[in-house]
């Protein structure tokens, strides 16, 4: 009897077992195939850096046909480009991705003129690019290659004192001019001083905080060139006079903008807002954290910019001009009119509380079909400037001013994050500190922790 019991009870836990064996497989194999099919991840990165920008998705997403990312290395190093490919491919069903080992197909390599292993080319249609880096920016790079048809030239103008485009130091304009070749412009500096007439080959003109008066014929060219279909981006400091460092009124080029509808006044505005202290900006910095709608700064929500030394604007609507607020400094912000002290009484009463415009955007009626000039207006020039452009949001700002200026509209978004530098950098003081805790405070805390235990079960 308690054999058979005994043998019952066995057959019953061998079942138990068999069942519990065959729901896990069935439960591992649905997970696998679940993975295969939706390969989905989680970046926990402060900087989303295993992830694609706002900016790629916008762009694969938007794609009218399909596309096809060729990857061409050894076939037991094609898990080196796999990883990043996948993100493309699950970004949209019209990208397809390849991989191609030279060695066994030469004639596709050869076809595609692969020069080095490790190589991606981008096909839409067409039109074929090789990724210069296999990284977003070289991938997304070879992207926009394929589908812009024409060369876009960023026109930087020169001679009046203006930010130097070629200048890597603290208020050159290099890293502007780098960024740009990552959205593929070109770019150049132009002199209207020489030639009053700006180049057919400019798809942008900008005007970046010239410390000098423009001429008028300088002016004119200016007014041909945006009135006649142009794109140009005014970037205008207040006209300080502040020992050696004086900026011109340029009351000729001011003249023009307002006859555009924007009127930049002569003031400085300062921020008095205690977050911008926090970010460790002073007053003459002011921090915006709110925009207005308009396609430069939509996709901007909850991103911060700053301005140095700004000064306000104020806008309206033309009979061949309509003009948008791009935003204002924040409310606690003030604008004084004293340019020539360097101590400022924020309790005169004929400062202009806040918040202020800083930044507007507007389009010129030209009376021709299919063709509209564009104009943004900034009342600061160092917020792009080499010191100032990789605060917050100021890259994707000036990037953004650009796209839209060239009709890139679907350029516009937030783009990658560079790598964040997460090291710990410590003074000697603080290593010597880290050094004796770890290699004998916290053991003897241990040691002691241990004898006064054995010491009370004693």
């Amino acid at each position: 009897m308690a054999n058979e019991w005994l043998k019952a009870r066995q057959t019953k836990y061998a079942a138990y077992v068999t069942t519990y064996i065959v729901v896990v497989l069935v439960v591992l194999i649905v997970a696998n195939m679940l993975a295969n099919r939706y390969n989905k991840s989680f970046d926990a990165t402060s900087n989303k850096r295993y992830s694609l920008s706002d900016q790629t998705a916008k762009l694969i997403k938007g794609l009218k046909q399909d596309a096809t990312i060729t990857y061409f290395n050894q076939s037991g190093r094609f898990r080196d480009g796999k990883d990043l490919l996948d993100q493309y491919a699950n970004l949209s069903p019209k990208i397809h991705v390849t991989y191609v080992d030279p060695d066994k197909d030469p004639q596709v390599a050869r076809e595609a003129g692969i020069r080095n292993l490790g190589t991606a080319v981008v096909q839409v249609g067409q039109k074929r690019e090789e990724a210069k880096s296999m990284t977003e920016e070289g991938i997304s790079g070879a992207f926009i290659r394929d589908l812009k048809d024409t060369t876009r030239t960023v026109c930087f103008a020169s001679g009046s004192g203006e930010h130097q485009l070629d200048n890597s130091d603290r208020d050159g304009l290099s890293r502007f001019k780098e960024l740009l070749g990552k959205d593929n412009y070109e770019s150049k500096t132009i002199d209207l001083l020489q030639k009053a007439e700006v180049p057919a080959d400019c798809t942008v003109l900008v005007v970046a905080g010239p410390t000098q008066d423009y001429e008028q014929p300088e002016v004119d060219a200016i007014r041909k060139y945006v009135e006649g279909g142009g794109r140009a981006l005014l970037m205008l400091d207040p006209p300080l006079k502040l020992g050696r460092s004086v900026t011109a009124d340029n009351d000729a080029l001011t003249g023009l903008l307002q006859s555009w509808g924007v009127t930049l006044n002569k003031d400085l505005i300062l921020d008095l807002n205690p977050i911008g202290q926090l970010a460790g900006l002073g007053p003459q910095v002011a921090l915006v954290t709110s925009y207005s709608s308009q396609p430069i700064v939509d996709e901007m929500k909850g991103t911060a910019t700053g301005f140095p030394l700004a000064r306000s604007l104020e806008i309206k609507n033309t009979d061949k001009s309509k003009v948008d607020k791009l935003f204002d400094s924040s409310g606690s912000s003030l604008a004084t009119s004293n340019l020539s002290s360097a101590s400022v009484d924020v309790n005169d009463p004929k400062n202009k509380k806040g918040p202020l415009t800083i930044a507007a955007a507007g389009s010129y009626d030209t009376g021709k079909q299919n063709s509209q000039g564009r104009f943004v207006v900034f009342g600061s020039s160092s917020w792009a400037a080499n010191r100032f452009i990789s605060f917050n949001g100021n890259n994707d700002l000036a990037l953004n001013t650009i796209n839209w200026l060239s009709s890139d509209e679907d350029l516009i978004s937030i783009r990658p994050k560079e790598q964040e530098d997460r090291r710990v950098t410590m003074t000697r003081g603080q290593m010597n500190l880290v050094r004796i805790t770890s290699q004998f405070l916290l053991p003897l805390l241990v040691v002691v922790a241990g004898v006064s235990v054995w010491w009370k079960r004693r």
